[in-house]
């Protein structure tokens, strides 16, 4: 890539998952809108037919008259040639299919175990970590042979271990994992301010805070606006609302996929005196099972909901159609500002903005300085030219410590259980606890107990089967995914 006159030209982005119909149409839009930076996109996609579509799409998306930001599409058809010379590399992927993640989220079901998301914490989110870490340490393997200078975005989950993979596999890799959680929180904070304050139109932007954390168990141990302290705000609001929770502009929680009225977030608030940024959803999921997600009606009580899988498979459904129409220009990708900030943190990069931002990368300057070093923690950084500095968050309090750490121990649980995994199939047949599993591939290579310890030690399943319930669940759930 070369500087010119206020612009980065010639900025070659490889994007891993380059078949994506959600992200990379995200990604499209914003870089189409952004007239400081251009180049090459490589698409690299095991769906190649996938990832031509999108070659159509984006190369129609830059080419209209209103699009400032220019760019080249062009399909990939190795790993290696994607890789070559990039200066950045984007990764959203999807592990598996969603019948991998049907069994994910819905099989603990037969415990009792219910999950409103599944891709980041409790069983669901670490089955989905075994299929996806070996992906991971195969990415960051090709990228220090290919392009070991170029900075690595990842927006796949379950975001910390898919990080923690890449430095696993190549400590000097330059990688960071992007979130939206945080912006939403602001958002939230933004609209309560509003009503509380009696001030239009505030943006998310201006809602500064102090983040630390894990990735979808972030926290706010201070939120402000233009000399505002928002923690009273916050707690005004709660002791007024707190039954009803806040309902945010044109959304209704009951019938939205993703909706909540934000019950969970305040009740932490009133428990932990911190605000927790992220949605109902996530949060729920990194609390003991009991609480917030014990059956569907107390789900429903804290006003959020279980996104069924069936949910997925029909909305991706959708997404194809939408491809097909956006491969045969008969609809465009609408060129409105999608709220992400990938874009932005590559022109900081390129040396041509300076950014703070959210980012979740290993804790190695401590700047959650009570949290382990080989944690990957989310906290503020400066974003400029070819620098990340993370911001020095200081200490989370020891009640919410103690909800991180079972967490962030399973991280190092399920990374064990995948880099020395020595359990095959037929070894299975050696050993009269595993005689009942069903047949697994012959590839698998997971340490077995290693995982049933971390799905006992998840606040989910913690206390609510047996170790032989458990262990039950882990192989079936392995034996149907992996």
């Amino acid at each position: 890539m070369r500087y010119n006159n206020k612009h980065m030209e010639d900025i070659q982005i490889a994007y891993i998952g380059g078949g994506s119909r959600g992200w990379a149409w995200t990604f499209m839009t914003d870089l189409a809108m952004e007239p400081a930076i251009s180049g090459t996109i490589r698409l690299y996609d095991i769906d190649r037919d996938a990832a031509k579509s999108n070659e159509i799409i984006g190369n129609a998306t830059t080419e209209r008259r209103n699009t400032p930001g220019k760019w080249h599409y062009c399909v990939k058809e190795s790993l290696a040639d994607a890789l070559t010379g990039a200066d950045f590399v984007v990764i959203s992927i999807l592990p598996g299919t969603f019948d991998e993640m049907e069994t994910d989220v819905h099989m603990p079901e037969r415990l009792g175990i219910y999950q409103s998301v599944g891709d980041t914490a409790g069983p669901g989110g670490m089955m989905r970590a075994l299929r996806t870490l070996p992906m991971f340490l195969e990415f960051a393997n090709a990228i220090r042979e290919y392009c070991p200078a170029a900075w690595v975005i990842n927006y796949t989950n379950p975001m910390s271990l898919c990080v923690k993979a890449l430095y696993e596999a190549f400590p000097q890799i330059k990688a960071f994992g992007c979130c939206h959680e945080v912006f939403g929180t602001q958002r939230v904070l933004a609209g309560i301010a509003e009503k509380e304050l009696g001030i239009q139109d505030i943006d998310r932007r201006d809602i500064h805070v102090n983040v630390l954390g894990i990735n979808h168990f972030t926290w706010f141990d201070y939120a402000g606006y233009k000399g505002i302290d928002l923690f009273p705000v916050y707690n005004r609001y709660i002791d007024a609302h707190f039954e009803e929770g806040f309902q945010e502009k044109d959304t209704n929680w009951v019938s939205s996929t993703f909706g909540c009225c934000h019950r969970v977030k305040m009740d932490l608030f009133r428990r932990y005196g911190l605000i927790a940024a992220a949605g109902d959803r996530h949060l729920a999921e990194f609390m003991p099972g009991e609480e917030y997600l014990k059956n569907p009606e107390t789900v429903a009580s804290w006003k959020f909901n279980l996104t069924a899988v069936s949910w997925r498979k029909q909305d991706l459904q959708e997404r194809l159609a939408r491809s097909h129409r956006l491969v045969n220009g008969e609809e465009e990708l609408p060129l409105t500002p999608t709220g992400e900030e990938g874009i932005l943190l590559i022109k900081a990069l390129c040396g041509l903005e300076r950014v703070v931002s959210n980012v979740n990368i290993p804790n190695t300057g401590l700047q959650i300085r009570n949290l382990p070093p080989n944690a990957i923690v989310e906290t503020n950084a400066v974003f400029e030219r070819e620098s990340i500095r993370p911001v020095l968050a200081g200490n989370v309090p020891e009640p919410v410590r103690e909800l991180l750490m079972p967490h962030i121990t399973n991280h190092e649980r399920i990374m064990q259980a995948v880099l020395t995994g020595t359990i095959r199939k037929q070894e299975f047949k050696k050993d009269e606890k595993y005689t009942y599993t069903v047949p697994m591939l012959e590839k698998a290579s997971i340490d077995i107990p290693l995982v049933v310890e971390a799905f006992m030690e998840d606040p989910l399943v913690k206390g609510r089967a047996s170790e032989e319930e458990v262990r039950r669940l882990v192989i079936d759930m392995i034996a149907a995914t992996l």
